[in-house]
């Protein structure tokens, strides 16, 4: 398995099915945030993310999904993160952004 994989399983009627695994460092937040916005601009209203297999979420992708949260919010979507791993709870709630995220 590759050390990070970032892929849209499935879109349905505007909502976007993502799966994040492995080491999210600034190279994967990058790539990450590429297909987010191009998901967006392809119609996408609401992302939903399953971070279950991610066993390392850096700052950079912290910084990627709350920008995207943001900009999702702002034209009335929404974004969430999905069965997040024990790694993704402990960064995001050390954050202080549990509430906002996590399903």
């Amino acid at each position: 398995m590759r050390d990070f994989l970032f892929t849209e399983d499935r879109s349905i009627e505007g909502t976007c099915y993502f799966t994040l695994r492995g080491t999210v460092n600034v190279n994967g937040a990058a790539y990450m945030e590429g297909m987010l916005e191009k998901a967006v601009k392809g119609g996408c209203n609401h992302i939903i993310i399953n971070m279950s297999l991610v066993s390392l979420f850096s700052s950079a992708a912290i910084r990627v999904v709350l920008s995207v949260y943001k900009k999702m919010k702002r034209n009335g979507g929404t974004l969430q993160i999905e069965s997040p791993s024990e790694n993704v709870k402990n960064v995001i709630g050390m954050a202080a952004l549990d509430a906002m995220l996590l399903t």
